[in-house]
């Protein structure tokens, strides 16, 4: 099992930024990959970054250049700063941890940009 908590949401204004953070503990494998997905009112969860067990990143292009991902091997924990945030990136946000065996999710943050 893995265990996902995420923090760092809120609300903003249109432009600003926030940064979310996940912490990760359990059954972390080795070539895991953390990222974070999100869902806003009425539509699928979408998928927004990922950090490999490389370091490589991957962004949704809606969200590319804006936010940046990073990650912490040793600390188990994967950060999105979010950067000129707009009324559409309002969502809960989750982290996840994708890995041989299962995948797994945080509880959600909420984050709400007004315009």
């Amino acid at each position: 099992q893995v265990q996902l908590v995420e923090s760092g949401g809120g609300l903003v204004q249109a432009g600003g930024s926030l940064t979310l953070s996940c912490a990760a503990s359990g059954n972390i494998a080795r070539f895991a990959a953390l990222g974070w997905y999100r869902q806003a009112p009425g539509k699928q969860r979408e998928w927004v970054a990922t950090v490999d067990s490389f370091g490589i990143i991957s962004y949704a292009e809606s969200v590319k250049g804006r936010f940046a991902a990073s990650r912490d091997n040793a600390k188990n924990t994967v950060l999105l700063q979010m950067n000129s945030l707009k009324p559409e990136d309002t969502a809960v946000y989750y982290c996840s941890c994708r890995q041989l065996g299962g995948d797994y999710w945080g509880q959600g943050t909420q984050v709400t940009v007004s315009s």
